[in-house]
């Protein structure tokens, strides 16, 4: 079994859609093997996205992922990194497949409501920054 990280973003514990997002991972299989909710500091933002340092929209997204509760799981399933990144859609929703977690919730290619690792190598150092 492989396995990936998922963060619920801000815009979508705000909006009570952590369970939706949820069910929508079990029905395509995956197992929720680690879970927690939580605040995330500006210190903590800034070195998760630290692969963006330099970027323009590096600190819009860190003021929008302190704002508020967002909740890291790890999840594990056969081909776990490629198979979430079909389930959640492109970064930006109006680019993502119908029927994909951000086209049906994202509210737009900032507060997109799902993060999730798009390697197999990022999977491993994201899990172990949320799950040490």
């Amino acid at each position: 079994m492989d396995k990936t990280l998922l963060i619920v973003k801000p815009d979508a514990t705000e909006r009570n859609l952590i369970g939706h997002v949820i069910g929508r991972l079990e029905k395509a299989g995956f197992r929720v093997v680690q879970m927690r909710m939580q605040t995330l500091s500006e210190s903590q933002a800034r070195e998760f996205y630290a692969v963006h340092e330099g970027k323009p929209f590096l600190d819009d997204l860190v003021a929008f992922m302190i704002s508020g509760l967002v909740v890291p799981m790890v999840l594990e399933k056969d081909n776990a990194v490629e198979d979430l990144r079909t389930l959640i859609g492109a970064t930006n929703p109006a680019n993502a497949a119908c029927g994909t977690v951000r086209q049906e919730i994202a509210l737009d290619v900032q507060r997109n409501s799902v993060h999730g690792s798009d390697s197999n190598e990022n999977a491993a150092k994201e899990i172990a920054f949320f799950f040490s």
